[in-house]
């Protein structure tokens, strides 16, 4: 089901170094909660997200530092949940974020649109257990977890070059995070896939 990219994980996947975060603190958050996906594996798929509990963008709003940078990923549900933690009193609300595609979420090609449990029930699990397939293999015409590694790194150091020294709120994806988690501590992909993050959580990279 999946297609080898034939590039494996290599030196070029070094960790962040300490010029890239000393004074820097990105504030990774995870998007609202999508509802309505039908059961079915959304990936890239532009779904809108539940922005309805306001006490959750009320406590991030209370959260978030105050003169930040704000980034979302190109999809309409990172920029709705940054809209929401505006629209619940955060003091930069007249911000415009700026929306990077370098941290949308993992593009799954052909499996999105998918059911989603019918889908796991037929495909044989990963031998990290972490996920359903080795991070260096595609979707079919999708990307692998080692693609979304390689464009979030691109962001952050887009990012860091610019902005050093300053507080950036990136509101994005599960495996964009995922990835940025790993990259911060120079592991490598498979351990990467271990981690998690909840919809609205608040993860710190300094």
């Amino acid at each position: 089901m999946t297609q080898p990219t034939g590039t494996a994980f290599s030196s070029t996947h070094k960790p962040l170094g300490l010029d890239d975060f000393v004074g820097t603190r990105f504030w990774w958050v995870r998007h609202a909660p999508v509802r309505d996906d039908g059961g079915c594996i959304y990936g890239q798929r532009d779904l809108p997200c539940d922005c309805s509990e306001t006490h959750v963008f009320e406590a991030l709003a209370r959260v978030l530092p105050t003169k930040a940078v704000w980034v979302t990923s190109n999809l309409g549900r990172a920029r709705q949940t940054a809209a929401a933690i505006f629209a619940a009193g955060h003091p930069d609300a007249h911000l415009q974020p700026l929306a990077m595609a370098e941290f949308a979420e993992q593009n799954l090609g052909d499996w999105q649109g998918l059911n989603r449990a019918e889908f796991f029930r037929n495909v044989k699990p990963s031998p990290s257990g972490h996920w359903f397939n080795a991070p260096e293999e595609r979707a079919p015409n999708g990307e692998s977890f080692v693609d979304l590694i390689d464009r979030t790194r691109a962001g952050v150091d887009k990012l860091a070059a610019a902005h050093a020294g300053r507080d950036i709120v990136v509101v994005a994806h599960g495996g964009t995070i995922r990835a940025a988690i790993g990259i911060a501590l120079g592991i490598e992909p498979t351990r990467m896939m271990a981690f998690t993050t909840d919809n609205c959580s608040v993860t710190r990279l300094d």
